[in-house]
């Protein structure tokens, strides 16, 4: 699972995109906990979801041209220009080109060559978030792709990562692990075939919870909707997906406990 110890190309920071971050931020605290704070009146609209004090995620308006509400997935980087530099050489795209966050790092937007957007983050002051896979925080990330195999040998390009085929109900799934490292304690993520018509490929990400039933109960009286409702996955734990009152999908996943 997820840690805070960031090394090139782990998950280390997760923002949303609304098109009404006030609505967003009272969903996001009903449905986690979480605190809403702002970045400031320099940072056009952005700011942070807290649990005592700690980021765990963050909030900002839409400012690409026709984006839609989604949640991104930022994956640490030595060189955002050098990421950027490869992604297109591999057939990516360069969305929102490197730019400085004051103080805080570097970010780059990018979409891999299957469509699915991503960006990354060079650490400065700020090298990622302060919590993950602790209850109502980033525990996982997923990626949806027509070509599992394809897309991740894209990214094995740009982070090295490696990734391990395990047989699941329906599906191959691959489980991603950072470049260095034992490849179980290292492991952040998983990539699966696309299983819906006109689910674009995308980053899902997965928070942590207590009570996946709960929690389907808070997103559902909160104005969000349920895209697949809380089940058992074998040697997982039970999840579920979801969709934010403006369309914005993500999942959760209640682990099942280590066995000793």
């Amino acid at each position: 699972m997820l840690g805070t110890d960031y090394t090139t190309g782990s998950p280390s920071w997760i923002d949303l995109g609304s098109p009404d971050t006030g609505a967003a931020a009272e969903f996001y605290t009903a449905v986690f906990g979480w605190q809403y704070r702002s970045a400031g009146p320099e940072a056009g609209g952005y700011g942070f979801f807290q649990q005592d004090g700690k980021t765990v995620a963050a909030l900002g308006p839409l400012t690409e041209t026709g984006a839609r509400s989604a949640w991104t997935v930022y994956f640490t980087t030595p060189d955002a220009e050098a990421t950027a530099k490869a992604t297109e050489e591999a057939g990516g795209q360069v969305r929102v080109a490197p730019m400085d966050v004051p103080e805080a790092g570097r970010m780059a937007a990018l979409t891999d060559p299957a469509g699915a957007q991503f960006a990354v983050w060079q650490p400065g002051e700020v090298r990622g978030l302060d919590r993950t896979s602790e209850e109502n925080t980033l525990v996982w990330v997923e990626l949806h792709t027509p070509e599992p195999e394809s897309a991740l040998g894209f990214y094995r390009s740009l982070f090295g990562w490696r990734w391990a085929a395990m047989e699941a109900p329906g599906m191959t799934y691959r489980v991603i692990s950072t470049a260095d490292g034992d490849e179980e304690d290292t492991s952040f993520g998983g990539a699966a075939e696309l299983q819906s018509e006109g689910m674009p490929p995308s980053w899902i990400p997965y928070f942590d919870v207590a009570d996946a039933d709960r929690t389907a109960e808070l997103v559902q009286g909160s104005g969000g909707s349920v895209l697949m409702p809380p089940s058992d996955i074998p040697d997982v734990g039970r999840l579920a997906w979801f969709a934010d009152p403006f369309g914005a999908p993500f999942a959760v996943l209640k682990p099942m406990p280590p066995q000793r």
